[in-house]
């Protein structure tokens, strides 16, 4: 049988309103900076940007859920960064022919095939390992809050062995060789870390954490240089 890799975005569970979707670069000024920056300018509107983003009701039972559908190999490694791109590591270095994701974007490239010739990002990391055959097909489970549509890769869908999934339509028996979740921090806001650690620790399984840095979020001790110095970014 071949390997599998099940891959979960944070963002999955995280309902966020139209204003900040959007493509992002992934580093410090928009991991922690923008969220301070978007927090400031709400208030300065009275309004609470933490109550414009919510979690889902799936979040609790999830683990419950999966483990219905898949079977975790005795030697499963889990992971957790705060990249999406890692999955693409974590896919070849494991030999996984399959990848079952569960996000609330489908990571296969925007832009058609030419967005796969650019170096592997958050963005194409699942198109470019069907592209280079390190895998053999694509299962993509979408948030319930997702604004995709799978005709939007219409031209992938029929170049690749794709699939599109609800989380409840999946009853099978996948054996999973690896697991890795990612927190997106540049889409998932910091002040639901603490919930995103206990996530994970409801796996109650070993896993291996790597580049995924803690984010302060204390918006009760912002002195004012630091509202100028979050606006300025």
């Amino acid at each position: 049988m071949d390997k599998c890799l099940l891959s979960i975005d944070w963002d999955y569970f995280i309902y966020a309103p139209k204003f900040y979707w959007g493509s992002y670069s992934e580093n410090k000024k928009n991991l922690i900076d923008l969220w301070y920056k978007r927090y400031i300018q709400a208030k300065a509107k009275e309004e609470d940007i933490q109550k414009e983003f919510h979690l889902s009701f799936e979040l609790d039972k999830f683990w419950n859920k999966i483990k219905e559908c898949f079977k975790f190999s005795k030697d499963i490694k889990i992971y957790v960064s705060d990249s999406h791109a890692m999955s693409y590591e974590i896919a070849i270095e494991n030999k996984c022919k399959a990848v079952y994701l569960f996000d609330s974007h489908a990571d296969l490239g925007y832009g058609g095939l030419s967005s796969l010739d650019f170096e592997v990002n958050c963005s194409n990391w699942l198109g470019k390992l069907l592209k280079e055959k390190h895998i053999k097909q694509a299962n993509i489970c979408y948030s319930p809050y997702t604004a995709e549509n799978p005709e939007y890769f219409k031209y992938l869908n029929n170049t690749y062995n794709i699939s599109y999934y609800d989380l409840k339509d999946l009853d099978e028996c996948i054996e999973v060789s690896a697991i890795h979740i990612c927190r997106s921090g540049t889409w998932t806001p910091p002040w639901f870390d603490d919930k995103f650690n206990q996530f994970i620790d409801a796996l109650r399984l070993p896993y291996e954490k790597v580049n995924c840095p803690e984010r302060k979020w204390d918006t009760a001790n912002l002195s004012l240089s630091d509202q100028i110095n979050y606006l300025l970014a």
